[in-house]
């Protein structure tokens, strides 16, 4: 694992024993069979799961109170690993107030965006941008054993994009659906991007709101301070009914040629079906944009990017 420092911080990999605690971050769960399948999962990889009780919680949109949801991540003390049940929306809403972040490992997507942002902005390791408990089952065999590969500390392989643009970067990982991230900026939540390889992916967006986002972004310098850049799925993304807008390839590219930085595309991260690769947060990645991969790990020979203080 990497720090938002620049220094080598290492989280203990997950052993056969080890203690899961099931959070609810977000929206209410409303079909608790994936919920149980998820946890079988976790279970046939000799894990204990902490018998759950968040399956009946609900306040309105939501997997119950901020209080209660909050309570969720210092109920099992002793947890390995914190894994959020769903997204949706609710995880920013436990931000307002003081959050005390516990050892170990947190996982999930989506809406928990907003909690693995702000654990890195802490300089907190341990972050994984993977499948929710209620997704998991759902998962396809090889992104299921990614996930277990990465929390059980052995060697990921390398996910295969599209090259978008040529170059090489290496530099600490961060993985973020844009809309949730978007509504971070301007808070202490947003990590510090300078010398970031980042990987974005998002839901239901036409490309329209996709290009108000990014530009928010440039208009910020958060793009133009990146390491690399990696563009996961973006489902239901592409409004193919305005034959007169831009598409959505055409608006990422756009958006993001001009940045001087590796860019790659297609990676099988986010939501949609085919996978979505598990990725440690924080973690030193490769870009490489002329063979349009991502890596876990840097090249021999190529120095990270040091992050530099705010």
């Amino acid at each position: 694992m990497h720090s938002t420092d620049g220094s080598d911080v290492l989280l203990s990999p997950l052993q056969r024993g080890d203690e899961v605690a099931v959070v609810a971050a977000s929206s209410a769960l409303d079909n608790t069979d994936n919920l149980w399948r998820g946890i079988s999962i976790l279970d046939s990889w000799g894990l204990r799961i902490r018998p759950d009780v968040i399956s009946q919680r609900r306040w309105g949109y939501l997997a119950g109170r901020d209080e209660e949801r909050r309570r969720d991540f210092q109920a099992v003390p002793n947890a390995a690993l914190l894994a959020c049940a769903r997204g949706g929306w609710g995880a920013a809403r436990l931000l307002e107030q003081p959050f005390a972040w516990q050892p170990g490992w947190l996982l999930g997507f989506s809406d928990v965006t907003a909690l693995l942002c702000a654990r890195m902005a802490a300089g907190v390791c341990g972050g994984v941008h993977g499948p929710l408990i209620t997704t998991l089952a759902d998962e396809p065999e090889w992104s299921q054993q990614r996930l277990h590969d990465l929390l059980f500390g052995h060697a990921l392989p390398d996910l295969q994009g599209v090259p978008w643009r040529g170059g090489v970067a290496v530099g600490p990982l961060l993985t973020l659906n844009l809309t949730v991230a978007s509504h971070l900026i301007g808070s202490p939540f947003l990590p510090d991007l300078r010398g970031v390889v980042l990987v974005i992916e998002d839901i239901g967006e036409a490309p329209y709101r996709l290009d108000r986002m990014l530009t928010q972004w440039r208009l910020a310098g958060l793009l133009q301070s990146l390491a690399g850049l990696g563009f996961g799925r973006f489902l239901d993304c592409d409004d193919a009914s305005d034959s007169a807008g831009f598409s959505l390839e055409e608006v990422l590219r756009e958006r993001s040629d001009d940045l001087g930085i590796p860019v790659v595309g297609n990676l099988l991260v986010g939501h949609g079906p085919g996978g979505n690769a598990a990725l440690p947060v924080g973690a030193i990645a490769t870009l490489d944009g002329d063979q349009g991969v991502l890596r876990v790990g840097a090249n021999p020979g190529v120095r990270p990017a040091r992050l530099q203080p705010q």
